[in-house]
């Protein structure tokens, strides 16, 4: 029931009894599980309240509900966000950046040509089901991640293809039961790093097998909140791990609500009902700054907003001129204008904050005549007609996807391009941009590790675009730049890396299969009793440290 636009003056009295009879009902229901079964009510580190007197209650507002909740077969910011509170990997980030601490694992050391690595493993780790964490489950995590190219995140970071399950990791084993041993077919960069992935988080595997099929909706790790329920399209329910090795949370429950509309979400911001929210339209942020109770904290920017160009359908998105065209389109100042000053210009597929970045690349100018002659060039000079498909839920690095797809309509009308825009929910918009239906979508990345590998060859590589589980959903296939990203992925000199991803988007900006569109510091409003919360670079962040006043 929407009430935002009831006058509720008039309505005092509708409210009132609509509340008792709410609250009531939801007394004589308790914590259905939804849509999704509740967790076992026996987990380790459950917390038996049987009263809510004193409980510490965060509630995150967000405009999409998660696919999933198995971290290694999502790609997507929303699933992650949750089961970045009920797992561990083997390293984390630090709080504030993507340098690498101990986490499961508490040491490591490499061999000298790179290909071995071996992890000491913490003691005394339990899951939330109570059995131990161990050299044999993290063995059986990666072993499992081998079996199926549902394991996505395994595929981009790892190549692993069809033809080779495993990738550059030839073998995981228990040294014993606290050591595991990597060994590499080859060096591999970021590989460190890449560990420090949510994708990459550790899980029960009793858990695994009792649920099987149906794991995605039991998630059990080792973090630092307990799953409860998940109400599908409505609300994630979790409850702090007495017991975990780190920091104990603060907050003694976190709740993850969906509220589509972002007016919406900042309403209930406004009134108490939620204490976090992302998604803020940008011309609220000058509200929340004059309201005491409500305060900014801007997430640190390692993203792109792009639009792709499905380069293996027949036809202009298949022509470099019409690419290069559709790029000089685009007045991505007028853009920048619905980002209200959270975001700029984009040139290349990767941040500035970023090393390897290419400050010398000149972005495609605005140019109507040259575009309309390039197409021209290309044998659409009468243009044509497009599908432009975006996300209807707002994205950290596209806060109005809707606004930004009706502006690039109205641009590329004007060089005699007809777009039709289609919408859909977050999870079938990835799903159909994974299969590559179609010919232009509205996308964006939020970096998973610090590395110019996790945007370069994750969204542009050859390796990953493979209808039905694609990161890179320009389909774009250019062999010197697989070459070229193979070669930075087993080069362990920085310096000899970044010039090797310096050339590598001088030829993505020649074969334009992208539009570039913004980097953004996204904005989270916050209540102002929400303490020591500190946004991650890349998207997420464990809230054990959140404390409330």
């Amino acid at each position: 029931i929407n009430l935002w636009g009831v006058n509720l003056l008039k309505k005092k009295a509708f409210l009132v009894s609509f509340l008792l009879i709410t609250s009531l009902l939801l007394v004589l229901v308790g914590c259905s599980g939804g849509d999704a079964a509740d967790s076992d009510n026996g987990n380790n580190g459950a917390t038996d309240d049987s009263s809510d007197n004193g409980k510490k209650t965060l509630v995150f507002g967000r405009g999409a509900d998660s696919v999933q909740l198995d971290p290694s077969k999502v790609t997507d910011g929303e699933s992650l966000y949750v089961t970045n509170q009920v797992y561990d990997t083997l390293v984390r980030y630090k709080q504030e950046n993507t340098e690498v601490q101990p986490a499961l694992a508490t040491e490591w050391e490499t061999s000298d040509d790179g290909k071995v690595w071996t992890f000491k493993l913490r003691e005394g780790v339990k899951f939330h089901d109570g059995t131990d964490f161990n050299a044999d489950a993290v063995v059986y995590n990666f072993k499992r991640w081998t079996t199926s190219a549902d394991y996505i995140y395994y595929g981009y970071m790892f190549g692993a293809s069809e033809d080779n399950m495993k990738g550059i990791i030839s073998n995981v084993e228990a040294v014993d039961d606290h050591t595991v041993k990597f060994t590499l077919s080859e060096p591999n960069a970021p590989f460190l790093q890449t560990l420090a992935m949510p994708p990459f988080a550790i899980a029960s595997p009793d858990a695994i097998e009792k649920y099987g099929d149906d794991y995605f909706k039991h998630p059990v790790g080792t973090g630092p909140f307990v799953f409860d329920s998940w109400t599908k399209d409505d609300q994630i329910v979790l409850h702090k791990n007495k017991d975990y090795f780190g920091q104990v949370a603060d907050v003694d429950e976190v709740v993850f609500r969906v509220i589509p509309d972002n007016s919406a979400r900042f309403m209930e911001l406004q009134s108490g009902s939620i204490d976090i929210m992302d998604g803020l339209n940008p011309e609220d942020i000058e509200k929340v700054d004059s309201d005491d109770n409500l305060k900014i904290v801007n997430r640190p920017a390692m993203n792109v907003a792009y639009m792709a160009m499905n380069t293996s359908k027949e036809g202009p998105m298949a022509n470099q001129k019409v690419r290069q065209a559709i790029n000089m389109a685009i007045d991505k100042k007028k853009l920048m204008t619905l980002y209200q000053g959270i975001g700029e210009e984009a040139k290349n597929p990767m941040p500035p904050s970023l090393w390897g970045y290419n400050d010398e690349i000149q972005d495609y100018a605005y140019d109507v005549d040259a575009a309309k002659k390039l197409l021209a060039e290309a044998g659409y000079g009468d243009g044509f007609t497009m599908n432009l498909y975006t996300m209807t839920n707002p994205r950290p690095y596209m806060p109005q996807p809707k606004l930004v797809a009706q502006a690039i309509q109205q641009m590329l009308g004007d060089v005699n391009i007809k777009v039709k825009i289609v919408e859909n929910d977050w999870d079938t918009h990835l799903t159909k941009t994974e299969d590559g239906e179609h010919d232009a979508a509205l996308m964006g990345w939020v970096g998973d590790n610090g590395d110019p590998d996790n945007f370069l060859y994750v969204l542009l590589d050859k390796d990953n675009a493979k209808k039905g589980s694609a990161g890179n959903i320009a389909f774009y296939k250019n062999d010197k730049v697989h070459d070229l990203l193979k070669e930075a992925q087993v080069t362990m000199d920085q310096d000899k890396r970044s010039d090797i991803y310096e050339e590598v988007q001088e030829l993505i900006h020649e074969d334009a299969p992208w539009v570039p569109i913004a980097y953004t510091t996204p904005p989270m409003a916050v209540n102002s009793k929400v303490m020591d919360y500190v946004p991650h670079p890349t998207g997420s962040e464990p809230f054990n440290y959140i404390k409330l006043k």
